[in-house]
């Protein structure tokens, strides 16, 4: 089994209410070159939890932490104009979302969890007290500009955990 310290959660960058499967984003990853879907899981809608790449294989989802993290996307993350990003997590992949990471958890007690916006923002990574909201996107080689992916503050949300 891979060392995993990292969990990160994103969103599929669809639009609230639509639903999407495995199987497309599958579609949309190979188109990409990928081998296979890059997540791990994904919450659909109606939270049910779907298997992607197994977790004994390293995931395709972000760049520079793959070899060592586990990938969970929900369907959803953008507003119903399909550009603003916007918590559109319904009831039931909350609560979905929340059982698996108790159970990853449990499974890898030392993995800290956070959301794909926070792996890409190197100041947000390492300087205590950095609220990524507040973000100006000025810093040098910032990769962080484009992402607003899950669009919500997953690693407060989840610091319970």
């Amino acid at each position: 089994m891979r060392k995993i310290d990292t969990v990160i959660i994103h969103c599929s960058a669809t639009a609230e209410g639509k639903s999407f499967t495995v199987a497309d984003i599958d579609r949309w990853h190979r188109q990409r070159g990928f081998a296979q879907i890059g997540y791990h899981y994904v919450i659909y809608l109606d939270g049910t939890i779907h298997k992607g790449r197994p977790i004994e294989q390293v995931g395709a989802h972000c760049q520079g932490h793959n070899s060592h993290s586990i990938g969970i996307c929900y369907i959803g993350g953008l507003a119903k104009d399909n550009k603003t990003p916007k918590d559109t997590r319904t009831e039931a992949q909350k609560q979905s979302l929340l059982a698996l990471l108790k159970e990853l958890r449990a499974k890898f007690p030392s993995a800290k969890i956070h959301g794909h916006r926070e792996m890409t923002c190197k100041r947000a990574q390492y300087e205590a007290g950095f609220n990524i909201a507040e973000c100006s996107r000025h810093c040098a080689n910032c990769k962080f500009a484009a992402k607003a992916c899950p669009s919500f503050d997953a690693t407060k949300e989840y610091a319970h955990i």
